[in-house]
């Protein structure tokens, strides 16, 4: 990325391979890079670092570790891995051929997936569990209404949700995104662009409303979900926004608890224990698609030299689960 913008600042280009600089760092030769949201926030405005141009982009990256620190004990030379690392601007991410990551934050590649679908986990996998189960509180039996169910991060909360046996709503937007939804696990399935969301919520759990709402949207979404949630639930959300009056009495009236989820925090802020946590997450994960309890839907596998194309295409709007670049 040589300047904030649209995709087309986004070139292909030729800099010097990493370097490994501490003992506990690790030269991954990276194989594949998940294309996330976040992506095309940092590419518009180029906000966490704007001093360090030009940058390479990508949080997501799976691929084969082809040296060691002289500390490192966790991986050694030839295993398969994925992470969530950088990206956000600085230092590189994973639109690359190598990155260095540290070790601690380096979790094993399920033996049973490919390089690309290991590639689009991370970012969803950890936001799904933390909106979950963290800042979710989830217990079995309960009810959640998880937006955008066929989005990147809303396919993997519906099958993570299904896992800690939770009743499950989700929005979608078009047949093939719910038909995607409902194959993962989804009970109830709310094509949003035709009915009211929080009427067939509160229809679907007798006029009480969902115990937990995950919204992946933002806006408008976040706004009404309050009246789609019962008495003493929770709404955690992933996106900034602010509401009309009228929907925060709703909230208030409703003694709902509100949550935010943004999983970038730990690696902006440098703050070591919670990146542990998330590659605990990962390494979860990583058992859940070994048994078969989880699986990455993967939309699209473009070149790396089309990063541009695949910017496009997530923000279209139109992808089911992940965009993934492959890096020959």
């Amino acid at each position: 990325m040589n300047a904030p913008g649209g995709p087309e600042v986004l070139a292909v280009a030729d800099v010097p391979a990493p370097v490994i600089s501490t003992p506990s760092g690790v030269l991954v030769k990276n194989h594949a890079a998940g294309i996330n949201p976040i992506d095309t926030k940092v590419r518009k405005r180029n906000m966490y670092y704007p001093e360090k141009l030009p940058a390479i982009l990508g949080c997501d990256g799976a691929g084969v570790v082809e040296a060691t620190g002289s500390a490192v004990t966790r991986v050694r030379r030839g295993d398969e891995v994925f992470f969530f690392n950088n990206g956000l601007g600085y230092p590189p991410g994973t639109y690359a051929e190598y990155a260095v990551v540290d070790e601690d934050y380096l979790a094993l590649k399920p033996r049973n997936i490919s390089m690309v679908e290991a590639a689009a986990l991370p970012l969803a996998l950890i936001t799904a569990w933390e909106a979950l189960v963290i800042r979710g509180d989830l217990k079995e039996g309960q009810s959640v209404l998880i937006h955008a169910g066929a989005g990147g991060v809303g396919h993997i909360a519906i099958q993570l949700a299904r896992y800690f046996d939770a009743v499950i709503a989700t929005t979608v937007s078009s047949p093939l995104k719910a038909e995607l939804a409902r194959s993962l696990g989804a009970e109830l399935i709310i094509d949003y662009t035709r009915e009211d969301f929080a009427a067939a919520a509160l229809n679907w759990t007798g006029g009480l409303g969902a115990r937990l709402v995950v919204d992946t949207v933002g806006g408008d979404t976040f706004c009404k979900s309050f009246a789609a949630t019962r008495l003493y639930g929770r709404v955690v959300t992933l996106l900034s926004t602010a509401c009309e009056i009228d929907c925060i009495n709703t909230a208030r009236l409703r003694n709902l608890s509100i949550g935010y989820v943004q999983m970038t925090a730990p690696l902006y802020f440098g703050v070591h224990l919670a990146r542990l946590a998330q590659t605990r997450i990962l390494e979860r994960g990583a058992k859940l698609v070994e048994q078969g309890l989880l699986k990455v839907h993967v939309d699209r596998v473009l070149p790396l030299q089309e990063a541009a194309e695949a910017h496009r295409l997530i923000e279209s709007g139109h992808a089911r689960g992940k965009i993934v670049l492959k890096i020959e």
